[in-house]
């Protein structure tokens, strides 16, 4: 690249690139990984194909080419994630919250019903906290726990937490499953906890295999934690509770059998 690459040339060079790479969205994300040197958005790319980037900006975008080529998640490297129509921080520390996990926060408002209602939810294994805010905020009376077991994870979530002026409705805990509000009874409970068989890990994409593996496997059959959450949800329900957890593609079945031997089907 040389200071006489326009935008526009930029892109179409590095689309191609990331093609031949065999990339999902080469396009995409070449316009997302400019956009964040020229520190602008994606629609200010069209109206600025002809600029000449500087000497100092083509570095810094080759740069994050090469992390990209390399298997480094677009998340990780421009540091932020949307969830839910919400920017969050995200670092190597946590789990990129994806567009599936949204599903999850469908299932919830649905099943809460009238959006006013004070509730009191714990989030297990919050990650970069992108549940837990998106709840709380999207739950205005309602007061959120969240809990995760890595220290660097907490710290991200403290972040977004803070980030969407939800330190008085969120609260971060430390520790295992939901051991440390062992004390607390709960309306809702949500979980995306790590379900993939350790067997599995390798034939996942690079970029994933990056992100904590702590995050993303649980065991031979990759439901480890998922039944030790399950046996022990029965001793954090108020009356009328509910708990929605995330779990693998095909591992519904075997999931429906976990709930329903802890009594809970």
């Amino acid at each position: 690249m040389e200071e006489s690459w326009t935008v526009l040339k930029v892109l179409d060079w590095t689309t191609s690139r990331f093609e031949r790479e065999g990339l999902d969205s080469p396009r995409l994300e070449a316009q997302v990984l400019l956009a964040h040197v020229l520190e602008c958005n994606r629609v200010a790319l069209y109206t600025s194909f002809d600029r000449p980037l500087a000497k100092a900006e083509l570095a810094a975008f080759r740069g994050l080419i090469k992390r990209r080529l390399a298997g480094e998640p677009v998340a990780y490297l421009i540091g932020t994630q949307e969830f839910w129509s919400r920017s969050f921080v995200v670092d190597s520390r946590v789990l990129i919250p994806r567009r599936d996990t949204e599903t999850l926060i469908e299932v919830v408002l649905d099943r809460v019903g009238d959006r006013s209602r004070e509730l009191a939810i714990a989030d297990v294994g919050t990650g970069s906290g992108a549940i837990a805010v998106t709840l709380a905020a999207e739950l205005a009376n309602s007061k959120v726990v969240a809990i995760d077991l890595s220290e660097g994870a907490l710290e991200v979530a403290r972040r977004n937490v803070s980030a969407h002026e939800l330190d008085t409705r969120v609260e971060l805990h430390h520790g295992d499953l939901l051991y440390p509000v062992r004390e607390q009874r709960f309306d809702v409970i949500v979980a995306n906890l790590p379900y993939v068989a350790e067997a599995d890990l390798e034939q996942l994409q690079v970029e994933v295999q990056l992100e904590p593996r702590t995050a993303l496997v649980s065991g031979e059959d990759g439901l480890d934690l998922i039944r030790r959450f399950v046996s022990s949800l029965k001793d954090y329900f108020k009356d009328g509770a509910f708990a929605a957890l995330e779990h693998g593609f095909d591992q519904g079945r075997a999931v429906r059998e976990i709930i329903d031997q802890a009594g809970l089907g």
